[in-house]
């Protein structure tokens, strides 16, 4: 074939921006010429950039971005170029490498092949592809991609197209295959197969989707959870600063006042004793002017004129009482005492505030809650080990095995007195102050209930306002023989469940939920409780007669 005039070299057909040959090609008004896609592509660039459009080659520049048309001869003359060089040779991207299925026609070097036929089992290039695109003989073959991993359709063994499926074996195989080997095995086509897979996937699909779009919902309601916690803190802190402003203010006018009373009481005070002093001078300067007079009538010679004058001698003025003026050597001192004390007591507040308000802080709720332990090897992962307290134990029970196990006793014990222990309810606390998850377990012998309490329970009487489960401080758990009964508030709910020797307790303070169970194999849900707690928790134990129980360690 006779090569192309110079003036038709590809190369003045290429375009500057993407060095191919051009496509849709379309010229400026300055006369060069370019990719339609490649030319629109800059200016869309310089147009983000908000720079004047300009043309890539010879930087001249255009008022107005330019409305392109597409060059129909320089089109027609680049698309002759196109089919010249294909038809002249093949381009080295055309021919098979290393990765590359090659055409199983093509002798010498091998061109890639486009598809594969899995009747002839070869692979074809474009060119060797025709007879099977064009001829009746090969409709009914089935052409797929040309990759490497087409060639894995073939069965190895019988050197069959593997167009079968066996459920059995869970594997494609050849006709030959389910009469051979597969004999006897369910066996399908792999159309079927692949129709059924395609259902299972088409569901799977669904499924995912639906998940998708459920995650979308619970990140968007997350989203609003966030802006809920900021807002709501942002507020919170807000808040606090003005009343801790408010305070301060309140604190900063006391002492203004204290100050102001204080100056006040130190003039009058001192007033007073300038007052004193000055009356005292006169009263020092009259007696020397008395003593001088009396020294000249002692110097008088004539003794009638000495009598004369000392019988005109007026008597003398009584002195101020000072010892009633003068107070004792303590005078402002108390003023930094009662002013102590104040600074005690509100440190105190603070500090018990404090506690409350770090509570309160760690107790807001979000919408991620822990689900509650199933199996026990899940529950003993919050297991907490609880001691009792022997400073609460009442008298009439008696405490052992490290302060784990109590037993009723029918004499009373001699245990000290103290403002902590229960007098009358048979009762006792734990040390431990519960908070956030815990759990822990308790054997029993006889009647005996279980509780959790706020440290601030009453201890002293026979009211309600002591015992277990009968005010709003206390919920309570009672095992008896034939049954169960729970108590808070003074309010009873009878549970009926299966007799339990070892009874597990969950709490989830911040949750609020405390759940009682048999500890088995399994465990059994005796009762649960969703309430609210406002306070740090202890674990309680109330005795019966002829009972005892003992904290187990998991």
């Amino acid at each position: 074939m006779a090569q192309a005039a110079p003036h038709m070299d590809p190369q003045n057909f290429t375009c500057s921006l993407c060095l191919d040959l051009l496509k849709e090609p379309v010229t400026t008004s300055c006369g060069h010429c370019f990719c339609g896609k490649c030319l629109q592509e800059c200016w869309d660039a310089e147009e983000k950039k908000k720079r004047v459009y300009s043309c890539p080659q010879c930087k001249k520049t255009f008022t107005t971005r330019p409305v392109l048309e597409k060059n129909i001869i320089l089109a027609a003359i680049v698309e002759g170029l196109e089919k010249t060089r294909l038809q002249a040779a093949p381009a080295d991207h055309c021919y098979a490498g290393d990765e590359d299925v090659a055409c199983d026609i093509c002798t010498g070097r091998k061109l890639k092949a486009l598809k594969s036929c899995l009747v002839c089992r070869a692979s074809y290039c474009d060119s060797h592809l025709q007879p099977h695109l064009h001829s009746s003989t090969f409709k009914k073959h089935k052409l797929v991609e040309a990759t490497p991993q087409s060639q894995e359709n073939i069965c190895l063994r019988h050197n069959e197209v593997m167009e079968m499926f066996c459920r059995t074996d869970h594997q494609t195989i050849c006709h030959l295959c389910s009469v051979d080997e597969h004999k006897g095995h369910h066996t399908v086509s792999a159309a079927a197969e692949r129709t059924e897979k395609q259902r299972v996937l088409e569901k799977t699909r669904q499924k995912i989707q639906q998940k998708f779009q459920h995650r979308e919902e619970d990140l968007k309601v997350l989203q609003k959870e966030v802006e809920s916690i900021d807002s709501s803190a942002d507020k919170a802190v807000k808040d606090s600063e003005d009343i801790f402003t408010q305070i301060i203010s309140l604190v900063e006018k006391r002492r203004s006042e204290m100050h102001q009373q204080v100056r006040s009481t130190q003039q009058a005070e001192v007033s007073r004793v300038k007052e004193l002093q000055k009356k005292m001078e006169q009263e020092m300067t009259e007696l020397k002017r008395r003593d001088a007079e009396l020294e000249k009538i002692l110097h008088t010679l004539d003794h009638s004129q000495f009598l004369h004058n000392f019988s005109s001698l007026p008597e003398l003025n009584p002195l101020l009482e000072f010892s009633g003026l003068v107070r004792p050597l303590r005078y402002f001192e108390d003023v930094a005492a009662d002013v102590t004390k104040l600074k005690d007591e509100i440190k105190e507040v603070l500090l018990d505030n404090k506690s409350n308000i770090s509570l309160i802080v760690s107790n807001v709720d979000v919408l991620l809650k822990v689900p509650e332990p199933r199996s026990r090897s899940e529950f003993v992962r919050y297991y907490r080990k609880i001691t009792l307290d022997p400073n609460t134990v009442n008298k009439r029970l008696l405490l052992s095995e490290e302060n784990r196990k109590v037993t009723f006793m029918q004499e009373a014990q001699t245990y000290s007195d103290h403002p902590d222990r229960f007098t009358d309810w048979q009762q006792v606390l734990s040390r431990e102050k519960l908070t956030g998850r815990c759990y822990w377990e308790f054997e029993r012998k006889g009647k005996v209930g279980v509780a959790v309490a706020y440290r601030n329970i009453r201890r002293a009487g026979e009211s309600g306002e002591s015992g277990f489960g009968f005010n709003d401080k206390s919920w309570s758990f009672f095992c008896f023989i034939g049954g169960y009964v729970f108590h808070h508030n003074n309010a009873s709910n009878v549970v009926t469940g299966p007799q339990a020797s070892r009874v597990g307790v969950y709490l989830d303070q911040k949750a609020g939920l405390l759940s009682f169970y048999k500890v088995s194999g399994t465990m059994k849900l005796l009762h649960r409780v969703q309430t609210t707690f406002t306070q740090p928790l202890h674990v309680g134990f109330y005795a019966y007669p002829n009972s005892s129980f003992e904290l187990m360690k998991v």
